[in-house]
C-alpha cells in the first residue's frame, strides 16, 4: 500500500479544515446535519480530460438535485493529492471521495488488474461485460477497505508509442519504458526495456527530458501530454486493453449522508458510468485524429509485432491467474475462450 507523503501546508489546510464536515453528520454535531456538506475530491487528470469533465458534470447533478445540500469540490491534475496517495486518503477520511486508476491497485489485489491484461479485452463491449462481471469483485475488497464504488468508466484501447518504428517486439529493448501499473512494469520488462514508472500528471515532463521514449497508453494521454512536442512521434493503435478508472467514497460520509441525499448520489453515480462510456468511445476517436493533426504516425502494428504481443499478453494473463486464485480464473474464463 502506498505511504502517505507529508502534505504541502496549503493541500493539508484544505484537507484538516473540511475533512470533518464531510463525516460529521450524525457523528455527535447533530447540527452539522441540516447544514450543507461540502467533499473534497482529488482527481488524478487534467481539467480537460473526458474523465475529469465527466466528474464535473457528476458533481454539478449533485448539488442540483440536493439543492446545495451536498457541494463536491473537484481538485483536478493531481492538485490536492497525486494519484497514489488519493485511495488512502479516501479510506482514512482525509477527503472523503476521489479518483483512481483500478490497475495501480494491482498489488494490492491482483482483480483491480484485471483489465489491463493484454489482448483478454479489446474493445468496449468486452470491457462493458467485463466491469459487470468484476464489479461484485471489486466492490467486496473496497467495501472491507471502507470504501464504496460509486462509478467505474474505461479509458480508450492502449495503444503503443515509441520515439522510432517497431517492427518486433525485439526493436523495443533497451527503449526507456512508462510503467504506471504492475502489469505494464511486467511488459516492459518482457521485452527488455528500462522502466520508469510515471503517473499521468508527470508524464508530460518525463516525455520532454527524455526519461521515457515508448510506452502503452491511449491516445487520450497522448494528446493531454502533447507527445508531438517531444521524440515520441509513432503510435501503433493495437488496442492492447481497456483499463478503468473508479470513483470511491469513503463509507462513513456516504452513510453519515441523509437517506434522500444517498440516493441522489447512487442516481448521479449511475448516469456518470453511462455517460462516461459514451465518452471515452467519442474521446478515443477525436484524440487519434488530433495525434494526426499533429504530425504523430497513426500506424497499425505488424503480424510480427501483433503476434508477439499476444504470446506477451498469454504470458501475464497466466501470472495474473496465478495471483488472482479461483476468482480471477472464473473472471476470465468467458473472454478467455
Amino acid at each position: 500500500m502506498t505511504q502517505r507523503m507529508t502534505l504541502a501546508p496549503s493541500r493539508r489546510a484544505v484537507l484538516t479544515g473540511v475533512a470533518g464536515l464531510g463525516l460529521a453528520g450524525g457523528a455527535g454535531l447533530p447540527a452539522l446535519a441540516q447544514q450543507a456538506v461540502r467533499w473534497q475530491m482529488p482527481t488524478p487528470y487534467p481539467a480537460g480530460n473526458f474523465h475529469t469533465r465527466n466528474i464535473t458534470t457528476f458533481v454539478e447533478e449533485v448539488k442540483t438535485a440536493t439543492r446545495g445540500g451536498l457541494e463536491i469540490v473537484v481538485h483536478p491534475g493531481g492538485s490536492l493529492l497525486p494519484l497514489p496517495q488519493i485511495r488512502r486518503n479516501v479510506q482514512t477520511g482525509d477527503v472523503q471521495i476521489g479518483e483512481v486508476f483500478l490497475p495501480a491497485l494491482e498489488n494490492e489485489d491482483p482483480i483491480f488488474g484485471a483489465d489491463s491484461l493484454p489482448f483478454i479485452v479489446t474493445g468496449y463491449e468486452a470491457a462493458e461485460r467485463l466491469l459487470t462481471a468484476s464489479r461484485p469483485m471489486i466492490a467486496a475488497r473496497l467495501q472491507r477497505a471502507g470504501l464504496r464504488l460509486l462509478f467505474s468508466v474505461a479509458w480508450p484501447p492502449q495503444g503503443l508509442y515509441a520515439a522510432r518504428t517497431i517492427d518486433q517486439l525485439e526493436d523495443l529493448r533497451g527503449l526507456r519504458f512508462r510503467s504506471y501499473g504492475p502489469s505494464a512494469a511486467r511488459f516492459g520488462e518482457l521485452v527488455g526495456a528500462t522502466i520508469s514508472t510515471i503517473q499521468a500528471a508527470e508524464l508530460s515532463q518525463a516525455l520532454a527530458t527524455g526519461r521515457v521514449n515508448s510506452m502503452i497508453t491511449s491516445a487520450v494521454t497522448g494528446v493531454d501530454s502533447k507527445v508531438w512536442e517531444t521524440d515520441v512521434k509513432v503510435y501503433y493503435d493495437i488496442q492492447a486493453w481497456l483499463p478503468k478508472n473508479a470513483v470511491l467514497v469513503n463509507d462513513r460520509a456516504f452513510r453519515a449522508l441523509p437517506e434522500a441525499t444517498q440516493t441522489t448520489v447512487l442516481n448521479a453515480a449511475a448516469e456518470a458510468e453511462r455517460r462516461g462510456w459514451q465518452m471515452s468511445r467519442e474521446a478515443a476517436a477525436s484524440a487519434t485524429a488530433e495525434l494526426r493533426r499533429n504530425g504523430v504516425q497513426v500506424l497499425e502494428a505488424s503480424p510480427r509485432l501483433r503476434d508477439g504481443l499476444r504470446r506477451i499478453g498469454a504470458t501475464l494473463a497466466r501470472d495474473w491467474e496465478a495471483r488472482a486464485g479461483a476468482d480471477g480464473a472464473a473472471l476470465l474464463a468467458p473472454f478467455k475462450s
